[in-house]
């Protein structure tokens, strides 16, 4: 028995495949286009797997994290678009559930963390205060959208919709200038907590 031809792409399959191609060749725009294209299909998804909203937006940005990375090795032979990102999401919200109940497993006592804390010294507060400013060092060497949008995140308090309103920008931008820079500082401050 032969099987029937493979239907040829829609123009959203293929759309969706044009910005991937484009995330591999290290587009943001590419991106953020994706995300505001795809997001509402893969946080439905993530909501159906995890308890949590506040949850799923996290993981949502951890899949739109590992697209960034990997969007080099999607296949349309192997699939769709949609079908690969959909599975990246179902694997990291299965993984966010295994970490949740290994966490509370291993949890320590709310007076301990508690009596931890008070602990701290002298020595402590003047590493923190060492540790901000070599934080507002790395900020500056951020590009300045992604710069702008952590500041009024992080200081400013502003939630990433507030921003897009404040900014005129889509919620998509937001999220993916604020991932963006998060991994960028991560790669920058490595050395400094690897050292402490």
């Amino acid at each position: 028995m032969t099987l029937p031809p493979a239907r040829p792409p829609t123009d959203v399959e293929s759309r969706q495949a044009d910005l991937l191609r484009g995330v591999a060749e290290g587009d943001e725009q590419a991106l953020a286009s994706l995300y505001d294209a795809t997001s509402r299909t893969v946080y439905g998804l993530l909501l159906r797997i995890l308890p949590d909203p506040s949850t799923a937006e996290e993981v949502l940005l951890d899949v739109y994290t590992q697209v960034w990375r990997q969007a080099g090795s999607y296949s349309a032979a192997r699939g769709k678009p949609m079908a690969w990102l959909t599975t990246i999401a179902r694997s990291r919200a299965i993984d966010r559930l295994r970490r949740g109940r290994q966490e509370q497993m291993h949890a320590a006592p709310l007076d301990e963390a508690v009596r931890a804390s008070a602990a701290a010294g002298v020595e402590e507060c003047v590493l923190a205060s060492e540790v901000s400013s070599v934080v507002r060092a790395a900020l500056d060497e951020l590009a300045p959208e992604q710069r702008e949008v952590i500041e009024l995140a992080y200081y400013g308090g502003m939630s990433h919709s507030e921003i897009a309103a404040a900014r005129g920008l889509p919620l998509g931008t937001v999220k993916t200038r604020t991932r963006l820079g998060m991994m960028r500082l991560r790669e920058m401050l490595r050395p400094v907590y690897e050292g402490v």
